[in-house]
């Protein structure tokens, strides 16, 4: 059986990154864009982060084009947009598509494991969060309009 930790993603600096090294830890993994009514979530995203790291908390953002064209930048401005704008300090990933022939691997997987509304395995949109175990099991997945801070009982009941 797979789990998020047999995958390995670019960071935006473009080195490779196993997941594998987040293993013990709960990780929020979610789709994110520099450009999108829900892009204020990176605020409660790096509260989370900040708030519950020491406890064992990951978030792993994967900037995404897909919806609406949201993040047209590269990876080098989409990183200086989150850390000027909302400081975030938890783990950006290079850009991917999550939807379509081009979807990233472990979207692929995110989605297999935790369907959406009605079982539909397409993201919707932006800010789609799965919320993954110390064991690496995708076990929730929480829409883009879920705020980070009104699913954070769900993340400490992991923790």
């Amino acid at each position: 059986m797979t789990s998020v930790h047999d995958f390995t993603c670019p960071r935006l600096t473009g080195k490779e990154q196993p997941l594998a090294e987040y293993k013990g830890n709960v990780m929020l993994v979610v789709n994110t864009a520099s450009k999108c009514g829900f892009t204020p979530q990176f605020e409660g995203l790096e509260t989370l982060y900040k708030d519950l790291k020491d406890k064992g908390l990951v978030v792993l953002g994967f900037p995404c084009n897909q919806f609406g064209k949201q993040d047209p930048g590269k990876n080098d401005e989409i990183g200086d947009f989150c850390q000027i704008n909302y400081g975030v300090s938890f783990p950006m990933f290079s850009k991917i598509e999550v939807n379509g022939d081009n979807t990233d691997p472990l979207y692929k997987h995110l989605k297999a494991e935790k369907a959406g509304i009605f079982g539909t395995e397409r993201i919707k949109w932006n800010f789609t969060k799965f919320l993954v175990n110390k064991e690496g099991d995708v076990v929730k997945r929480f829409a883009p309009k879920d705020k980070p801070e009104s699913i954070r009982s769900a993340i400490e009941a992991l923790l």
